[in-house]
């Protein structure tokens, strides 16, 4: 007696299932990259230092910043130095203690002052400055 030999159907990948998962692949990635904030986007050449050290940016921080034309700006808004002490102490708390300023190499040095005691006016009581790791010369 002969049997029919039974016709075995090739696997097949249900692509329902996958589908699904990089669809929620994608949008987790999406929303993930939309968190990410920039600091604003000023043209400063930072001058080099022998001690600086990258640090994650772990807190949101205010950003002053004067560039090469002596304008200053708060967070990419172009201020007065008069107006700095004003808008400085209307900042909230967190972003007050955590402020930060990032000047030119080619500034003058008399602006830099000028913001430095606009801050100290403000209440603002450390105040780091952005730099640039450079070899020693």
């Amino acid at each position: 007696m002969k049997f029919a030999p039974k016709k075995k159907r090739a696997p097949s990948i249900i692509i329902v299932s996958l589908v699904d998962i990089l669809t929620i692949l994608l949008i987790f990635f999406v929303v993930s990259t939309t968190f990410k904030k920039d600091q604003p986007e000023v043209q400063i050449n930072l001058p080099d230092s022998k001690t600086a050290v990258k640090q994650p940016a772990e807190l949101e921080h205010s950003i002053v910043s004067v560039d090469a034309n002596d304008e200053v700006k708060l967070d990419g808004n172009a201020i007065a130095v008069d107006d700095l002490q004003n808008a400085v102490s209307q900042l909230p708390p967190t972003k007050k203690s955590s402020l930060a300023l990032q000047a030119d190499k080619k500034a003058s040095f008399g602006m830099i002052v000028k913001v430095m005691d606009a801050l100290k006016l403000a209440g603002v009581k450390n105040l780091p400055a952005f730099t640039q790791e450079g070899a020693a010369k």
